[in-house]
């Protein structure tokens, strides 16, 4: 407990939050309120609202007015902004420009003329986000306008969202950084790695709205993270009486992908009723070739080559998921809204696969071993959530209380059959199988007040509980093998509270915030083999502060200081031994510490547009995947503690409109990873500089017609004892728009030039590694979409829920 108390109260931390306190950026937030209104000062309903950066009239986010007029953009940052209305039949109204500093904003009535065109002909005003908005302290991409998106996965569509890369292991970072904190409409996911990445396989892209990619949260969201925040929401229909929409997706490769989806929504004034059903199938193969060389040492002429090895692995695979979700919300009053939902996952893995592994030693012998490799796993996923909302009358600002409860379960259960052939030894058969119970429970209060016109307050607490009972059978020959065999048992509590402080002039905005976490974990095994039964507690300080300036209208500077964990995921946790092929094994590491890192972020904004950003962050016992070398030329694959992590960043983003018709969004992070640590008689203390680019091209024609144009591109990266060679991809596609655009056709080829295969060196003094692989990521997708029902709006306020950093943990 004391190893965790003493890295937060450092010096060298309270002279880095000292300066922060002058120096760092902050998101003070206010209400913008006004009146949608005829010439003869009618009410005018469901009218389209939009809110405007006033330096080049972007567009930040769209409302609705409702039956009286009214309409409201909750929490706008601080800027100079314009607001437009729009309906059918009128005049679109722009007001005059207006600040926003920290304290509710109040337009004067927008009254929209009647439009002269209407005596012809029936007016019809079409209103689209840009793919890409750049925030504040977040990058904002509008999925469900993307041409590429259409019939592929949402992990495709990560992989091409600015900063973010996916490597062979399936791990996802953001702008070069792992311990990513990744939320689905607020909940975070219980699985990471390859669990996760099959996760976002199986969700079609089709059903994202946006994705949020949020590097520097403040002591609201859940400490865990430190890498920052990959927010998912998924669609929401804003459409009175009862609609939907339906899609079809096929992607061709080497295997066929069939994706399809039916989205129903029912709302009226005070009850919206809405669900999802979405069903993937999608075939592919994932190959890898490996040669590894093993070393001897202390001779005096140093290290010397003791055998090799090379494997050529191929897994052909299908992936079969079904995904529902159904939820209501019901307005109690006009203050005071209540609501429900219920999710599900249904997903299948079947893998069969062959495995060819010729080992030679020192002195010229040849050992060749072919295997097959069968896999078959089902995970069966429910969660429920029920959520309150209440907002008071408050002159000074923003009041409000929310409160979220949380359940879920996850069943997991996985087969393995592995066996070995040689001419030398008699065949093997190695089987398992895995069954993982997870339960996961929540609450929280998170309560927001006005003090004054310049300072709002915000409290919360939240409490979790976890438990997870994972137990392994291991058979060899069809005999039961104790020595494999075993039940790990985990439970884990979590509660935590925080304040937060937001105080804000017209071009000043400062924020101070705390959270604390007490934890609570105890895991158990029903035999230590290996690693012992453990039990840990710990209480842990967050703080965050921040600071924004307006130096004048072109220029704002802002600075953000934050501490932040990352607890291991409870797969990372359990000891359990996997064999992967003859020669290779994984398994977690019940003595996996925490990672616990300091952020600091200065970015500078010109014209509200453009941006420049420095970070640095200092990660102490960083976790790490390795693939380490065992006992009689095995390795073995898991995850690790070093001792520490130094990261410096520069970030430059730029959206460029060449004309009406090309738009661009360009993103480049020059970053630098050096780690220090030692593992399996290596001492690590190396780094290397990385240049990450995304460039996405968006071209708007006549008759419905649009293209889109995405690269992205990766240089060298050192990671650790890792080396990766260069890759990135390049996607394009087309759509037309049907039916007064309720119908959209869509054409795209993802990873046109097959440039994704990972090229990955691991160095040990006695171990190197060098391996391949690839998945069939060059796909032709042709997919159509509709949506039926009414087409008169009207504003939404579904929430999610509140057990987001233990779901996220639970792979």
């Amino acid at each position: 407990m004391n190893q965790y108390l003493t890295r937060v109260f450092t010096p060298r931390f309270w002279l880095a939050a000292g300066l922060a306190l002058g120096f760092q950026h902050a998101q003070a937030q206010a209400d913008v309120r006004g009146v949608v209104q005829s010439a003869t000062n009618s009410p005018i309903e469901f009218a389209t609202v939009t809110l405007h950066q006033a330096a080049d009239s972007s567009v930040v986010k769209t409302e609705f007015s409702d039956v009286k007029g009214l309409f409201v953009f909750e929490r706008a940052a601080t800027g100079r902004y314009l607001v437009s209305a729009a309906q059918v039949g009128f005049v679109r109204q722009w007001s005059r420009p207006f600040e926003v500093a920290g304290q509710s904003v109040e337009l004067p009535a927008m009254a929209l003329a009647t439009s002269a065109a209407t005596a012809l002909k029936e007016v019809t005003v079409v209103g689209q986000k840009p793919l890409y908005e750049r925030e504040a302290d977040r990058i904002v991409v509008n999925v469900e306008g993307s041409t590429l998106a259409a019939g592929n996965t949402s992990l495709d569509v990560l992989r091409r969202s600015p900063g973010v890369t996916v490597d062979g292991s399936d791990n996802l970072a953001l702008r070069g950084r792992q311990g990513v904190l990744v939320l689905i409409d607020g909940k975070r996911q219980p699985m990471t790695g390859t669990e996760l990445a099959e996760y976002l396989r199986a969700l079609p892209a089709e059903q994202l709205k946006s994705i949020e990619l949020i590097t520097n949260p403040p002591a609201k969201y859940d400490a865990q993270g430190g890498a920052g925040i990959i927010a998912i929401n998924l669609k929401k229909d804003q459409r009175l009486g009862t609609n939907g929409s339906v899609n079809l997706g096929y992607g061709r490769s080497q295997y066929n992908k069939y994706t399809g989806g039916l989205s129903l929504n029912h709302r009226r004034k005070d009850l919206n009723l809405f669900g999802t059903y979405n069903h993937a199938d999608r075939s592919g193969l994932a190959q890898l070739t490996i040669h590894r060389d093993f070393y001897t040492l202390g001779n005096a002429d140093g290290r010397q080559l003791s055998g090799t090895s090379d494997q050529d692995n191929r897994l052909p695979n299908q992936q079969r998921s079904h995904s529902w979700r159904a939820g209501a919300d019901y307005n109690l009053s006009e203050r005071t809204t209540l609501g429900a939902v219920v999710s599900g996952v249904d997903n299948r893995n079947m893998a069969d696969g062959t495995n060819q592994t010729i080992l030679r030693d020192l002195v010229g012998g040849v050992q060749t071993y072919n295997s097959t490799n069968y896999r078959n796993g089902h995970s069966a996923n429910g969660a429920g959530n029920v959520n309150f909302r209440h907002t008071y009358e408050n002159p000074l600002g923003t009041h409000e209380l929310t409160a979220d409860a949380d359940y879920a379960q996850y069943r997991t259960d996985r087969n393995q059959l592995l066996q070995t052939f040689s001419a030398d030894e008699p065949t093997q058969a190695n089987s398992s199988d895995q069954q993982a119970r997870l339960t996961i429970q929540s609450a929280k209060v998170d309560y927001v007040q006005a003090l004054s016109k310049q300072l709002r307050l915000e409290l919360g607490a939240k409490a979790s509980l976890v438990t997870a009972d994972n137990d392994l059978k291991f058979y060899t020959d069809e005999q039961l093998d104790l020595n494999r065999s075993n039940r790990f048992r985990y439970d884990e509590n979590i509660n935590a509270g925080y304040f937060n402080l937001n105080y804000s002039q017209p071009k000043l905005t400062l924020q101070f915030g705390l959270r604390g976490e007490q934890t609570r974990a105890v895991g158990k095994q029903d035999r230590e083999v290996e690693f012992q039964d453990f039990t840990r507690n710990y209480f842990q300080l967050f703080p965050s502060a921040a600071i924004k300036r307006t130096l004048s209208e072109n220029h704002e500077l802002a600075m953000s200081l934050s501490r932040r964990i990352d607890r291991p995921s409870y797969g990372q946790l359990n000891p359990f031994r996997e064999i992967i092929d003859k020669t290779t094994f994984g398994s977690g590491n019940p003595e996996l510490l925490p990672q616990t890192s300091y952020n600091l972020e200065l970015t500078h904004t010109f014209r509200q547009k453009y941006s420049a950003g420095l970070t640095y962050s200092l990660t102490s016992d960083p976790l790490i995947g390795v693939v380490q070398p065992a006992a009689n030329n095995t390795v073995l694959s898991t995850t690790r503690n070093l001792d520490q992590q130094h990261y410096y960043a520069l970030t430059l983003t730029a959206p460029v409109e060449v004309n009406k018709w090309w738009k661009t969004f360009n993103n480049v992070v020059l970053y630098y990873n050096r780690f220090t640590g030692e593992l399996a008689g290596t001492n690590l203390n190396r780094g290397g500089v990385t240049m990450s680019l995304s460039s996405n091209h968006t071209f708007t024609f006549g008759k419905g017609w649009s293209t889109e144009l995405n690269g992205t591109y990766e240089s060298r990266q050192v990671y650790g004892f890792l080396v990766q060679r260069p890759n990135g991809e390049v996607t394009a596609g087309i759509q037309k728009s049907l039916w007064d655009r309720k119908g959209n056709l869509k054409l795209n080829v993802s990873d046109i030039f097959y440039t994704l295969p990972a090229r990955v060196v691991s160095s040990y003094d006695n171990y190197v590694e060098r391996f391949y692989q690839r998945r069939d990521s060059r796909v032709v997708t042709l997919a159509f979409s509709y949506r039926f029902g009414n087409d008169k709006l009207a504003p939404t306020r579904r929430r999610s829920g509140g057990a987001e950093e233990e779901k996220r943990r639970a792979g």
